[in-house]
């Protein structure tokens, strides 16, 4: 199947209602009826600041990178980036085509 994955950044105790971002746009996109996504937590990343973030002894909490991918249909990945402008965030996001399926 031919579509679109879609990547968004945020900080790991980045917060937006009371709760992480990235479970907000898990269960956002949930309530769309869009059938997965993913959030992985980076063991190290920098951003438009250049600062580095790694996981370290010394490293304070909640500053690592989260990525949370889904693979989209257009007309699904247009929901999810409507529902993260109305909710009034800004957020990196990377869009990509993408071809998934099941392996037979």
């Amino acid at each position: 199947m031919q579509g679109i994955c879609l990547k968004l950044y945020v900080s790991e105790l980045q917060r937006h209602d009371g709760r992480l971002i990235y479970e907000w746009l898990l269960e956002r996109a949930r309530t769309l009826d869009i059938p997965g996504g993913t959030a992985i937590r980076a063991i190290a990343g920098f951003g438009r600041h250049g600062r580095l973030h790694e996981e370290a002894f010394f490293e304070l909490a909640g500053e690592l990178p989260v990525e949370v991918s889904f693979l989209l249909n257009e007309a699904q990945c247009e929901q999810v980036l409507a529902a993260i402008k109305l909710a009034g965030l800004r957020l990196f996001y990377v869009r990509l085509p993408a071809e998934f399926g099941v392996t037979p």
